[in-house]
């Protein structure tokens, strides 16, 4: 049997279409109170949170053991590049719109396509290729507005530009933990690379960590913090982790592609409105390429 293909490769894909849907309500909560805590601070939160909540899953499920312990030096690598991507994006919402910083996402897929063939020499079929083109250019639409001048300007945000930086490590992430499995569960794995990920956040935060008046925190940042952590970390986390080991890398964050969408029927149910007009057609062109994609397999 393809090793992408059959009942496995179909509950990847059923996996990838739920993380896309949790991970677009990220973006919606985000912007709501983005200026209200620091980046660093929020992850730490969340890092913690959603490592002890799967962990508690992968302990009552059998699923952790003794060998899954060995060469923690890849739990914190993987941790790491986790970290920064949920750091830039937060950071990134401070000023970018939820849905254009979304599009940013869907550029994913391609750096991951490139990824994927440096470690594991995976392979993008012309399709493929195609189809990540079609997304990549509905990205680009999305952020520069749908506005001609402004992409032969390159006049993109500030918020946009750091997103895009942990993007870049987030695309790292899907080949490297194929790479560096040596067969852990998924919810075993996930654990260890948040609780490895947590220790980061909060040696690198401490200072803005000890500054932090939680007590005075808007009841807003709470409710998002409970959905960031066990909604759109714990239960996403385990779900890209399940992907990863039955897709091929460029396949798995393919599903990003569906994130301005769900972006949008966020804000609309947060009373936010559509989007310009103007961005429609590029949002339009992510679904083609989503579409593309999963077309054929292979």
């Amino acid at each position: 049997m393809n090793r992408y293909g059959g009942r496995e490769a179909v509950r990847g894909h059923l996996a990838m279409l739920a993380f896309s849907a949790l991970v677009g309500g990220s973006f919606s909560f985000g912007g709501l109170m983005a200026n209200d805590i620091a980046p660093v601070v929020l992850q730490a939160l969340r890092f913690g949170i959603a490592s002890v909540t799967v962990g508690i899953v992968a302990l009552a499920t059998g699923r952790m053991r003794g060998g899954d312990f060995r060469a923690p030096w890849r739990y914190v690598l993987l941790g790491g590049t986790f970290a920064i991507y949920f750091v830039a994006m937060f950071e990134g919402l401070k000023t970018a719109p939820p849905v254009s910083a979304s599009a940013v996402m869907t550029l994913m897929p391609i750096m991951t396509a490139f990824f994927g063939w440096l470690i594991l020499r995976q392979i993008a079929s012309r399709r493929t290729a195609a189809a990540l083109a079609v997304g990549a250019a509905g990205a680009l639409w999305v952020i520069f507005r749908g506005d001609p001048a402004r992409l032969m300007s390159f006049d993109v945000g500030r918020g946009e530009m750091v997103y895009f930086g942990g993007c870049i490590a987030h695309a790292l992430y899907v080949p490297l933990a194929r790479k560096l499995s040596r067969g852990e569960a998924a919810v075993t794995s996930s654990s260890l690379v948040l609780g490895a990920g947590a220790v980061l956040l909060v040696l690198w935060g401490w200072d803005e960590i000890r500054a932090t008046d939680f007590a005075a925190l808007r009841p807003i940042v709470w409710v998002a913090v409970a959905y960031l952590s066990f909604g759109a970390m714990s239960i996403t986390f385990v779900l890209l982790n399940f992907a990863s080991m039955r897709l091929a890398s460029a396949k798995v964050l393919a599903y990003t592609y569906l994130t301005p969408g769900w972006v949008i029927l966020w804000e609309l149910a947060f009373g936010h409105g559509l989007p310009g007009a103007m961005v429609l057609p590029g949002v339009a062109l992510t679904f083609v390429a989503l579409a593309m994609l999963l077309r054929h397999e292979g």
